[in-house]
C-alpha cells in the first residue's frame, strides 16, 4: 500500500511540472516600468524543441522497454543544440503537422543530445543529426534510412519527405512483423 500512496504522489507530482511548464509567466521587463510585461515560456524539458505536444521519453533504455510493452516503434533523434544542421532539422521537424501527429500518435519518441551506451544507435558513426528506428523487438531499422550513402541516418530540411515515409514504413512493418 505504501508504494501505491508513492507512486500516486510521483505521478501528481509530474503532472504539476507538466503544467507549471505549459504555463505562461509574466516577467517585468525593466524594474521602472512595471507596467510594461513581456511574455516568455518556461524552459523547455525533454522536448528541447522538437515538439512540445509529443510525449518524450528520457533514457535509451526507458524508450526501449516502453516501445516494447507499448508495441509501437521508438523513433531516436540524434542532435546538438549548437548545432545548424541540427537546428535546421528542427525547425522542419516542427514545420510538419503531419511528422508532428505520427510523432504524438504511432511513436515512442526520444531525443538524444548526447551519445547513447548501446552502439547500435550509431550503426554508421556518432555524427548529428541523425534518425533511427527501432521495432518493438528492439532491432534498429537498418533498411530505413536517409539518403546519404557516407551518413546513412541523416536527413536535411528537405528531406523531410523520406523522412515521412520511413515513418510510415516502420509503423505499417511494424502490424506485419509482429
Amino acid at each position: 500500500m505504501h508504494s501505491f500512496q508513492l507512486l500516486c504522489s510521483l505521478l501528481l507530482c509530474n503532472a504539476l511540472v507538466v503544467a507549471a511548464q505549459r504555463k505562461l509567466q509574466k516577467v517585468p521587463e525593466q524594474k521602472e516600468q512595471e507596467e510594461n510585461i513581456m511574455w516568455i515560456r518556461m524552459p523547455q524539458t525533454l522536448s528541447r524543441g522538437w515538439g512540445d505536444e509529443i510525449e518524450w521519453v528520457q533514457t535509451y533504455e526507458e524508450a526501449l522497454t516502453r516501445s516494447r510493452n507499448s508495441k509501437k516503434p521508438l523513433m531516436v533523434i540524434h542532435h546538438l543544440e549548437e548545432c545548424p544542421y541540427s537546428q535546421a532539422l528542427k525547425k522542419a521537424f516542427v514545420s510538419s503537422p503531419e511528422i508532428q501527429k505520427m510523432a504524438q500518435e504511432d511513436f515512442i519518441m526520444l531525443n538524444l543530445v548526447h551519445s547513447s551506451t548501446d552502439d547500435n544507435t550509431a550503426p554508421d558513426g556518432h555524427y548529428v543529426p541523425r534518425i533511427l528506428f527501432v521495432d518493438p523487438s528492439m532491432t534498429v531499422r537498418a533498411d530505413l534510412t536517409g539518403k546519404y550513402k557516407n551518413r546513412m541516418y541523416a536527413y536535411e530540411p528537405e528531406d523531410i519527405s523520406n523522412l515521412i515515409e520511413n515513418m510510415r514504413q516502420a509503423k505499417t512493418l511494424l502490424h506485419t512483423e509482429l
